[in-house]
């Protein structure tokens, strides 16, 4: 199963852009011999429309646009399901052995997602009850993306 990211808004150049590459670095190596091979992440401009709706629906058509056809669609946002690492872990496997071959995990931009967009997912996941700014995000799913696959494949990175 290919996995990619699609993000509203660029990482810059510092810490946090290092930290996501070498996560989703680990991912790339490690992933094939599991079944999971990362595609690539994807950043969309930021609307500049007048109004926050009008921001989240212009968003979501370009997100809509990078999706492949049939992907698992998994949406981050506060609303969304808290699972801890495991439960990730055996929704990318089930998934997985079950023949998906796209998963796209979306992050909104500062507005949030259109709410059409977080229906359309197979998975609505939050990241805790906690506001987390984007680049943060970005660190912590490219983490738990590696923390599954090291679950899925008995790798001891993960320890409960």
């Amino acid at each position: 199963m290919r996995v990619g990211i699609i993000a509203v808004g660029r990482l810059k150049a510092g810490p946090e852009k290092d930290l996501v590459a070498r996560y989703l670095d680990r991912f790339a190596k490690a992933g094939p011999a599991c079944g999971l091979d990362f595609s690539r992440v994807t950043e969309l401009v930021e609307s500049r429309a007048s109004n926050a709706d009008t921001r989240k629906r212009e968003e979501a058509a370009e997100m809509e646009k990078a999706i492949p056809a049939n992907a698992l669609l998994v949406a981050l946002d506060e609303r969304g399901k808290s699972m801890d690492s495991e439960e990730f872990a055996a929704f990318v496997g089930l998934h997985k052995d079950n023949g998906k071959r796209d998963m796209v995990l979306v992050i909104g931009g500062a507005d949030g997602l259109d709410p059409g967009l977080r229906q359309r997912a197979d998975l609505t996941l939050n990241l805790g009850k906690l506001t987390w700014p984007h680049q943060i995000v970005r660190i912590l799913l490219a983490e738990q993306l590696y923390r599954a696959l090291t679950i899925l494949s008995g790798h001891p990175y993960h320890r409960v």
